[in-house]
């Protein structure tokens, strides 16, 4: 007997194999920044409550808060300090904020913020911001054109997921699969979600309007 013929190739050999790469393994554990409500009519010398929301996935596993100053230039700082200082500092993995500035224009560095935490930052937003009417209202306070620069500097807002984002640190596609991880009811994450309630319960007494 002689050699036996070589058996043709399945088809499912020859079929292309699903990268790796293309499934970014998705970022779970977050916390989620965002401001409560003040008087926008009273311009500075005011300190504004900020509140954290840390995440696994959906589930709200703690809380931290702080004050940042109203138009002021310590929400970067500020950030940095309310997660450092926490018992939450070796679980989260990036931060998402509820806007690019906190307690008026106390503008966010976002590089500045994920290099000082070695984390991915996302900014995220219902819709694009009126670049044209931020500008203008910055003319109007001390230290505009810097915080002008610091928006700029973070980047075109992308549309994902039916939102928009502004991110530091991480792809395009490891956002999607963060806000797909951490979205429960809507397009918002839920870090950012209770974040508002909890901000908004605490400054007025109880939560009102949606994040």
């Amino acid at each position: 007997g002689g050699r036996a013929a070589p058996r043709p190739a399945s088809s499912r050999a020859s079929a292309p194999r699903r990268s790796l790469s293309a499934m970014p393994v998705a970022i779970t554990n977050v916390i989620g920044f965002d401001d409560g409500p003040f008087d926008k009519w009273r311009r500075g010398g005011r300190d504004v409550l900020l509140v954290g929301a840390v995440c696994a996935r959906t589930r709200l596993d703690g809380v931290v808060s702080g004050r940042v100053r109203r138009d002021g230039r310590n929400a970067t700082l500020r950030m940095t300090e309310l997660l450092r200082g926490s018992a939450f500092d070796r679980s989260v993995r990036a931060v998402l904020l509820g806007g690019i500035a906190v307690a008026g224009f106390n503008v966010v560095d976002i590089h500045a913020l994920s290099e000082a935490l070695a984390r991915p930052v996302v900014v995220v937003a219902r819709r694009p911001p009126r670049y044209a009417k931020i500008r203008a209202a910055l003319a109007r306070v001390p230290g505009g054109e810097r915080r002008w620069a610091l928006i700029k500097a973070a980047g075109p807002m992308e549309p994902v997921r039916g939102i928009c984002v502004q991110r530091a640190g991480i792809s395009l596609a490891e956002t999607a699969a963060l806000l797909e991880a951490t979205t429960l009811h809507g397009k918002l994450p839920e870090p950012l979600r209770i974040a508002h309630l909890i901000a908004g319960g605490v400054a007025r007494g109880a939560s009102h309007g949606r994040a």
